[in-house]
């Protein structure tokens, strides 16, 4: 499917924008850019996470501890927003 059939199923007959196909958009949009930004802070968590283990071995439980809460805690805003992306496209007439 090209752009062009995608922006025609998009618009009705009058040639505007229908209500329901801009909020499965926007729901998408907002939920490939939480991904995204979940997956970056979650890799450089880690990354520093196992930074500091490496130069300090002693105290690399309690940072394994921040590691996990802060993943958790990562992870709960992607969820918020698959939550909005659900609701966006549900309550859209």
């Amino acid at each position: 499917m090209d752009l062009l059939n995608l922006t025609n199923l998009m618009l009705d007959t009058t040639g505007s924008i229908e209500p329901r196909a801009l909020a499965v958009a926007a729901a998408g949009f907002a939920i490939g850019l939480a991904a995204l930004g979940g997956a970056l802070a979650v890799g450089n968590a880690a990354s520093h996470a196992f930074d500091a283990g490496a130069r300090q071995p002693e105290i690399f439980s309690k940072i394994q501890t921040l590691l996990l809460i802060s993943i958790v805690f990562i992870e709960s805003l992607v969820i918020y927003s698959l939550v909005v992306s659900l609701i966006l496209i549900f309550t859209v007439n």
